[in-house]
């Protein structure tokens, strides 16, 4: 299992932040282990979790945080079709499977399990280096509630 699919340390997440040029502040430390704490959470879920954490926060400060964060891909932002845009602190090129009823999205590795997972009949000159995938179908938790 590779390092951005395991949680990373505080020091961690501090040097990745030194890296892209970005100050190590609370506020990003705690939008960091926000995502972490929930990964798939909507912008307003990580505010709320990151005001629970520290205080007073504006919503602002914490999007500015996601932003850059994901800019510098520390974070991943994703928006699977028909859904706003969700955080996670997995990185690695891998898909997700999404439930239509509960809406629940989870991780699952690449089909290929190297980036970029899949290999487009034709590239068109672009050079392609990462594939986005979502399946889509029903969780265990909603079929159960399905009538037969």
């Amino acid at each position: 299992m590779s390092k951005s699919t395991i949680e990373q340390e505080p020091a961690d997440v501090s040097a990745a932040l030194r890296a892209a040029g970005l100050q190590v502040t609370a506020q990003r430390l705690a939008v960091y282990q926000a995502v972490q704490s929930s990964p798939h959470a909507l912008a307003d879920e990580i505010c709320h979790a990151v005001r629970s954490e520290l205080g007073v926060i504006s919503r602002q400060a914490v999007y500015d945080a996601l932003n850059a964060m994901t800019e510098h891909r520390i974070l991943r932002r994703i928006q699977p079709a028909g859904s706003a845009a969700r955080y996670e602190h997995r990185v690695d090129n891998h898909h997700h499977l999404a439930c239509r009823q509960c809406e629940n999205l989870i991780d699952i590795d690449c089909a290929v399990g190297e980036a970029p997972c899949l290999v487009a009949e034709h590239n068109h000159g672009y050079q392609i280096d990462e594939a986005e995938v979502t399946y889509w179908g029903i969780c265990p938790d909603c079929q159960k509630t399905q009538p037969n």
